[in-house]
């Protein structure tokens, strides 16, 4: 019954416990928003915060995504309800091509929206919606650490402190890189 709800892309692992619970969460939830019917996710992972606390990300494939964030609001606030200890993410499944080369030169160039960068920002703007990024810097230390400074709208402020924490440890296990979440005290330079 609920594994129609995960489409997993050809080749990939089988469906663990965590897909399987978050895909019965989707199909309790269908009778209360109506959209999520048509809707299905890719993959879920448990992601550690830190202090004891969870999060939990949910992959959804990329045609879908414009779905998701019509009814996510929603579907995060009842998801939070359910998993009552854990934060929700969604997240599009997106595919990062290697740079062509000498061995691995395919017979089209490689699109901009699969390079690691347009990955990464798209993976940065999936996690803060609904809210928007008004502004980034990169702050490079003198040991040569980065560390990504994003300005969130402080609209959202309210709404969205709380999660912050989550945010920069989800972007972290995901790509690997450090980042900061803020809501811009003068919103004027901006």
């Amino acid at each position: 019954m609920v594994s129609h709800k995960i489409q997993k892309p050809n080749g990939a692992t089988s469906v663990d416990e965590t897909e399987l619970i978050v895909a019965k969460a989707l199909v309790d939830l269908e009778p209360s928003i109506p959209d999520l019917r048509a809707l299905a996710i890719s993959n879920a992972k448990e992601v550690e915060i830190g202090g004891g606390k969870k999060s939990l990300v949910i992959f959804v494939p990329v045609p879908m995504l414009a779905g998701f964030h019509k009814i996510q609001q929603k579907l995060t606030r009842e998801l939070e309800k359910k998993f009552s200890d854990r934060h929700v993410v969604f997240i599009a499944q997106r595919r990062i091509l290697a740079v062509p080369g000498r061995r691995n030169n395919g017979k089209q160039p490689r699109p901009r929206s699969r390079t690691l960068t347009a990955v990464h920002d798209a993976i940065l703007d999936d996690l803060v919606y609904p809210t928007e990024i008004v502004g980034k810097r990169l702050r490079q230390k003198v040991d040569g650490s980065k560390t990504l400074k994003v300005f969130l709208d402080n609209k959202d402020a309210t709404s969205l402190e709380y999660k912050l924490d989550t945010f920069s440890a989800v972007y972290k296990k995901l790509t690997g890189k450090d980042v900061v979440f803020e809501f811009p005290a003068n919103a004027d330079l901006f």
